[in-house]
């Protein structure tokens, strides 16, 4: 039986992305032209290895904020066969010119979603939905470093009709199709709307938007990309 998103917790605190200044701000590249993209290894895991002095420190990047870092998406769900043993490890979106593997995410202590590691690689919400089966799969990436766009820079550019293929460890490759992009202002992040319950195969895409605040080491909004399986 697919898994089905029975809760969702709110939006407990505010907090910033993969904290860069935005172009033009003191301290960083920003949104510079272009994507930055990660091919995957034949681990799936794609991106930068570990070792690689191009990947920052987990705890620098967790510390920068990150996309789920706003929000506490208390999720329970069924069961399911394919949630038992098999995982999304890659996704595409050729519109972006995304291609990247995936990194497994989770939750700290205090319930916040952790960034991925490797500011080139997406990371998949491994408490939440895997895609494919009904409910809100949710993929989250960075926007930016430093030094140079991330995996999710050109996110915003998303349209309805666009497509996202994701491929799992089982070599199935689901296919979603863009409905729409919303951005939000972190303090209204939608939770309801991106973790609740859905009666079909839904896709999320979540990276930051917005202005990017100094003071704060923060963009101020998030970019969410609905998209239903095809």
């Amino acid at each position: 039986m697919p898994g089905v998103v029975l809760g969702v917790a709110v939006v407990l605190t505010l907090a910033g992305c993969a904290g860069v200044p935005a172009e033009g701000s003191a301290g960083g590249a920003g949104r510079a032209s272009g994507a930055s993209t990660a091919s995957p290894g034949a681990d799936g895991t794609g991106g930068t290895a570990a070792g690689d002095p191009a990947t920052p420190d987990p705890s620098a990047a967790a510390a920068r904020g990150a996309v789920g870092a706003n929000q506490d998406p208390s999720v329970a769900q069924a069961p399911s066969e394919r949630q038992s043993g098999v995982a999304p490890v890659r996704v595409q979106i050729a519109a972006i010119g995304v291609d990247s593997g995936l990194e497994s995410l989770t939750r700290d202590s205090t319930g916040w979603i952790q960034p991925p590691v490797n500011f080139d690689s997406a990371g998949w919400y491994r408490d939440g939905v895997v895609p494919g089966d009904v409910g809100p799969a949710v993929i989250a990436g960075h926007i930016d470093s430093v030094a140079a766009p991330a995996v999710f820079a050109r996110l915003a550019e998303l349209t309805a009709g666009d497509q996202v293929q994701v491929t799992l460890s089982d070599q199935t490759v689901v296919t979603f199709t863009v409905d729409r992009l919303v951005q939000a202002a972190k303090a209204q992040f939608p939770t309801d709307e991106v973790y609740g319950p859905t009666p079909t195969a839904q896709l999320r895409l979540i990276t930051c938007g917005g202005v990017f605040d100094d003071s704060t080491g923060h963009y101020v909004d998030n970019v969410i990309v609905f998209a239903t399986r095809t």
